[in-house]
């Protein structure tokens, strides 16, 4: 089974990634795929809370950097689980690149948090979350962090 797992850099990625480890069965997976996509449009085309953290007074930002240090942070939390692991870096609209990686990669499953930068944490979907949800050619599992989970799975 190889199961995407998608990050945008938020707490939010980090928590559901961690959820996803907590209810699945590594026997099961033969691959995880961390993914990240870096959207070339928007007025902030990556923000890494989950990564180190960067110098005080650097003002030239590479998303690039930014995606790279999620991803690897986010992999990092399944290092010695069992699955190969995997990470990747696309550009272009996340919804759309989540699902072609998808369908590029033949997965199983895509594992993402809902609403890490929306409105509400609690109570919109998200609008990539629900994009991915309505087209991809796999299953996907949302998760949305809550209080309780954000202490359980730190």
């Amino acid at each position: 089974m190889h199961v995407i797992v998608a990050t945008d850099g938020s707490l939010a990625s980090l928590i559901g990634a961690r959820q996803f480890k907590w209810i699945a069965d590594s026997r099961e997976i033969t691959d995880v795929t961390v993914l990240a996509v870096v959207s070339p449009y928007s007025a902030a085309p990556f923000a890494d809370e989950i990564g180190p953290e960067r110098p005080r007074g650097q003002t030239e930002l590479s998303f690039g950097e930014e995606a790279r240090s999620a991803v690897d942070t986010v992999a990092a939390e399944f290092e010695g689980w069992g699955p190969r692991i995997h990470t990747q870096i696309r550009s272009g609209s996340p919804a759309q690149e989540i699902i072609r990686a998808a369908e590029d990669l033949d997965a199983d499953l895509i594992s993402m948090a809902a609403g890490s930068r929306g409105l509400s944490r609690t109570i919109l979907l998200g609008s990539t979350a629900s994009r991915v949800q309505h087209s991809a050619p796999c299953p996907v599992l949302v998760c949305r962090p809550t209080p309780k989970s954000e202490r359980v799975t730190s």
